[in-house]
């Protein structure tokens, strides 16, 4: 059966050692020795636990007296040391939390259960019309949202109470499990993880520190906005735990399709049927605009459908800008439909006096690419 070492040779302490002492040799030796900076190296994973053993009885006053007395005798026959039962004490936990937190948790220790939450953020998905859009807007929104429970400020007790730590975890929100070497850490099933026990429930709120209810907000939209355009309301969102800070809202807009214009960015685009009368004459026809006012809009004679008009300035408000887009006019020529004997007769007339290749030059031009492709 192997000796095993001497407790001080193994962290190298004297025996008079202080209980500083044997801390800052430990540590030093454990951050040598961890297995996460020495990997397949079974030599420094054995010495890691012969220091780990070793700490584990010298930190303690009354093993430490046991072992100046008897040796190793005193923790042989199940008292629960040696490599095989060698079990991680609340004392030792808490020194591998501090010293190697940097290594195994990317830098950053794990916050205390005690330690307040942010509340969540929240989503609200908000339809507005293309004139809303164009000329921004204050609009009510209602959502069902927790706030702060009034009574008892957050906390979850009881007016005249307060909560008290957990016994089971000591406030920590999270107990230990040892296996062999290894050490599982899980949520305390007594606070369920919130470190706090509240023995006098907040009747308002049961205990939880917040209540749900509507709250109605105003969501001041600026004009030129798009879907997909998002608004956030800091604050506005899931109240927080233990005096945390709430989350933030954010608003999300969808510029619902409009009857008339179409958008492209800050263009729109208006398709308008014009009578052949018009066309052929020409004239002036009124087109709406997206502020709500009509403008005038010459039609040259003999205008074709798909012929496009351009009108400056007349288009969508740009985001956070004083310019606006331009607007589009489409013409598209109206075939007349449901005539009369008389307009017939007139149409008949027209057509019989007609030159086809000056008054219809584009049907007379397509006959002739077809004619030409027949082979005359």
């Amino acid at each position: 059966m192997a000796i095993k070492p001497d407790y001080y040779e193994t962290l190298g302490v004297a025996k008079n050692a202080n209980a500083d002492d044997i801390k800052k040799a430990y540590r030093k030796l454990a951050m040598q020795h961890h297995p996460d900076r020495n990997h397949g190296h079974k030599d420094a994973e054995h010495k890691f636990k012969e220091v780990a053993e070793a700490y584990e009885i010298l930190s303690d006053e009354q093993r430490r007296a046991a072992y100046d007395r008897f040796g190793h005798a005193a923790f042989e026959q199940g008292a629960g040391s040696g490599f095989g039962g060698f079990e991680f004490g609340a004392g030792f936990a808490d020194i591998f939390d501090e010293m190697f937190g940097e290594i195994l948790g990317g830098g950053q220790r794990q916050q205390s259960a005690n330690s307040a939450q942010r509340g969540q953020d929240l989503r609200y998905d908000l339809e507005i019309s293309l004139e809303e859009a164009f000329k921004g807007i204050e609009k009510p929104i209602t959502i069902p949202n927790s706030m702060t429970c009034g009574d008892c400020k957050g906390i979850g007790a009881a007016a005249g109470t307060q909560p008290t730590e957990c016994a089971m975890c000591r406030g920590v929100g999270r107990v230990r499990a040892t296996q062999g070497f290894f050490t599982i850490e899980r949520t305390c099933p007594t606070c369920q993880g919130g470190g706090r026990v509240i023995k006098t429930p907040c009747p308002k709120c049961k205990g939880q520190g917040r209540v749900r209810q509507q709250k109605t907000l105003n969501v001041a939209i600026p004009p030129g906005v798009e879907s997909g355009t998002r608004i956030r309301l800091s604050g506005e969102g899931e109240a927080g735990t233990r005096g945390g800070n709430p989350g933030d809202l954010y608003v999300i807009l969808e510029v619902l399709q409009h009857p008339v214009f179409q958008r492209d960015g800050a263009n729109l685009y208006c398709r308008v049927p014009i009578p052949m009368t018009t066309a052929a004459l020409g004239g002036t026809i009124q087109v709406p605009t997206i502020d709500g006012a009509m403008t005038d809009v010459g039609v040259d004679p003999g205008t074709q459908s798909g012929q496009r008009t351009r009108i400056r300035n007349k288009g969508m408000s740009v985001l956070r800008s004083n310019s606006r887009g331009d607007l589009y006019v489409e013409l598209t020529v109206e075939t007349p439909a449901h005539l009369s004997k008389r307009q017939k007769e007139l149409l008949q007339e027209f057509a019989e006096i007609s030159d086809a290749r000056k008054t219809s030059p584009e049907s007379e031009g397509f006959l002739d690419k077809v004619k030409g492709m027949l082979g005359g």
